[in-house]
């Protein structure tokens, strides 16, 4: 049984961002950077990109990543979540008499990611009791609890209950930002769901992570690697 295996998925079809796994940052491919946090970090024993794509698989075997196989159309559309493609590419590993302890899942648009805070996640799940995975969230900077929606075009109050709340008053609310997960591989393949029953949270600042849809999302992630790595036009 080996360590940790990286997976990177990488789709072709992008809507949005067209090809954007592997469109330039900074003068790399985006994904590039995915791939040298997780080498510098050395937790993995293999570091496999799951694609549909032959330029992205170019672009990962160039970088150090490998692709032993390409995606499964049923994991290749848009609807396919990102659980059912780590459960396929464990399965196909096991079928080739591999297997691994742990599995490390990282987005393939995240030069925010740093070695040392997948170093720090392992250790954490490793090392806490009942623990089967961590995902990567951060705090709304704004509390959902006072959220107005827009009805008949007029804005009301989600939750009128919480108008004279204090800030400090409301609990804390995260969410997900798509950077990294890491699992038991026994508890991902008995949920098949990226939250496991015993999932720890591993808390991010909003500087230190940006999910990618749309192009303002891309200027926002240049800004925060120009922040985080003291880059100054």
């Amino acid at each position: 049984m080996k360590k940790c295996l990286c997976i990177i998925p990488a789709r072709g079809g992008s809507k949005r961002i067209p090809h954007k796994n592997i469109v330039d940052f900074k003068g790399a491919p985006i994904i590039s950077y995915s791939i040298k946090a997780v080498q510098q970090s050395g937790l993995a024993d293999e570091i496999m990109v799951s694609t549909d794509d032959q330029a992205i698989a170019d672009v990962a075997i160039k970088y150090g990543a490998k692709v032993p196989f390409f995606r499964d159309a049923s994991t290749s559309n848009d609807q396919a979540g990102v659980a059912a493609v780590l459960v396929e590419v464990v399965n196909e590993y096991k079928k080739r008499g591999i297997e691994f302890e742990y599995v490390l899942a990282v987005y393939a648009t995240q030069p925010l990611l740093k070695p040392e805070n997948l170093v720090k996640a392992f250790e954490l799940l490793s090392t806490t009791e009942g623990a089967e995975s961590i995902c990567t969230v951060e705090q709304y900077s704004y509390p959902p609890q006072r959220a107005t929606i827009i009805v008949d075009g007029e804005l009301k109050q989600l939750h009128p209950e919480n108008y004279y709340a204090r800030s400090q008053d409301l609990q804390p609310i995260y969410h997900d930002c798509n950077q990294f997960f890491l699992f038991k591989t026994y508890a991902l393949l008995r949920d098949q769901k990226l939250y496991t029953e015993h999932t720890l949270p591993f808390i991010l600042a909003e500087s230190e992570s940006q999910d990618i849809d749309t192009p303002e999302d891309w200027k926002l992630m240049e800004m925060k690697y120009d922040l985080l790595h003291g880059h100054h036009e």
